[in-house]
């Protein structure tokens, strides 16, 4: 065989491995699966903004809003698995399969985990002439006087959470059900609803100011942005820990090397001071790790939520 032959089949083995590491060649879109101004979409941009800046190539943020997030977490489950579409998901990617009565996805076969970015807790409040300072009072009240309390949205997260707490505690309570957790605090602050669940970055500046009062977080621990309200837990339900979350997912089949490129590179971003400082400042945690913990995450929630689904009867059809 004469050298050039020999030089030809040395280098046709690597050419699948060069074209890899070669991405990203083009802008990298990535899809928020809600409006723009939510924390989802700033996490997104926060975080997009430094993968363009330690990967050579722009991150284009791109909201596809409606059904709950299953226009968006479709597009992605659909995508072509190359590295450049990728998905800002958060948790009702492994909730909406337990309130649908069908979704255009599945949550374990459909997307490969990148990374978790952030983690936060859910906060009950009230608002502040209500005669109700813990938990405790909070429930004896529910059971002397008609209560509304308020969620983001029948089946979200802020929904379940606080119906965990009713059935553990047997709280009496009616729920309203709102389009987000914007129109749901303009309500609560113009007293036209008691009490709402909701994250707890949306609503700590209103809880600093005195406009709402907190009556727990829904974290086994307390939340280091408002480390002066106690759990959940600490108020008597044992083991409760109910955590919001936000992720990187790109379409199933998306090479590993991409894979591990954009975690390497989201992980470098979440340890920046900076990063994290400004995460802090919306009551938000950063997480980080491998993809085998967003995956374990997503696992869990998928087991996790539909039997408290059907207990509080939050299915859409």
């Amino acid at each position: 065989m004469n050298a050039p032959r020999r030089a030809l089949l040395f280098l046709l083995p690597a050419l699948p491995v060069q074209a890899q590491t070669r991405w990203p060649e083009r802008p990298v879109r990535v899809i928020v699966p809600v409006a723009p101004g939510g924390s989802v979409d700033a996490v997104a941009r926060l975080i997009g903004r430094h993968l363009g800046e330690f990967l050579g190539a722009p991150f284009v943020i791109e909201s596809h809003a409606g059904a709950g997030g299953n226009i968006a977490f479709e597009m992605v489950a659909t995508a072509r698995p190359d590295g450049y579409t990728l998905l800002a998901g958060w948790d009702s990617v492994a909730i909406n399969p337990a309130i649908y009565r069908s979704v255009p996805y599945d949550p374990l076969r459909d997307f490969a985990p990148v990374v978790q970015t952030v983690r936060a807790a859910q906060v009950l409040v009230v608002r502040p002439e209500l005669p109700a300072r813990d938990l405790a009072e909070f429930v004896a009240l529910t059971r002397t006087r008609p209560i509304t309390l308020g969620s983001p949205g029948n089946g979200s997260i802020g929904h379940l959470a606080a119906e965990m707490v009713k059935i553990r505690t047997g709280a009496a309570w009616t729920h309203v059900p709102y389009r987000g957790g914007g129109p749901a605090m303009v309500d609560l602050l113009a007293g036209h609803i008691d009490a709402l669940c909701l994250t707890l970055a949306a609503a700590i500046g209103h809880v600093r100011s005195g406009r709402m009062r907190a009556i727990a977080v829904s974290t086994a621990a307390r939340a280091p942005a408002l480390p002066e309200v106690p759990s959940l837990a600490e108020q008597g339900l044992e083991g409760y820990d109910v955590v919001s979350w936000q992720g990187l997912l790109a379409p199933a089949g998306t090479p590993a090397e991409i894979v591990q490129r954009l975690n390497a590179a989201a992980n470098r971003a979440l340890a920046l001071p900076e990063v994290a400082a400004h995460l802090a400042s919306q009551a938000l945690d950063p997480v980080g790790g491998t993809p085998a913990v967003l995956e374990a995450l997503l696992r869990e929630d998928v087991a996790r939520w539909p039997a408290l689904v059907r207990a509080a009867g939050a299915r859409l059809d």
